[in-house]
């Protein structure tokens, strides 16, 4: 298991296009594990703080693209009018290690 978080952007510092676009946009971030997996392993994602303009409607997708027993990208996609200030993603990922004795116990 490895896992972590990252901040994808903070556009309204400088009015990036999450803050100040319209219409669709996305940011990608690379994650690299700790360690290669054996194989592909399974990976989860999910928003763990977001900051968004109240003045117009939330819309937001995040997923996890381009998987490798390295590492993955993380995407976050927002559409139409909304503003999006600054998003942060928490990951984790689940997978077999290359040899037996690739872990301890505690």
């Amino acid at each position: 298991i490895d896992h972590g978080d990252v901040v994808l952007f903070s556009d309204f510092e400088d009015d990036g296009q999450m803050w100040r676009g319209v219409g669709p946009r996305l940011s990608r971030a690379p994650v690299t594990f700790a360690q290669p997996y054996k194989g592909i392993p399974h990976v989860h994602v999910s928003i763990s703080m977001w900051d968004i303009a109240n003045t117009t409607n939330i819309r937001a997708d995040v997923k996890a693209e381009s998987i490798t027993n390295e590492g993955f990208q993380i995407v976050f996609r927002t559409w139409a009018d909304t503003q999006v200030a600054r998003v942060r993603v928490a990951w984790t990922a689940f997978g077999e290690l290359p040899y037996d004795e690739g872990w301890e116990l505690y």
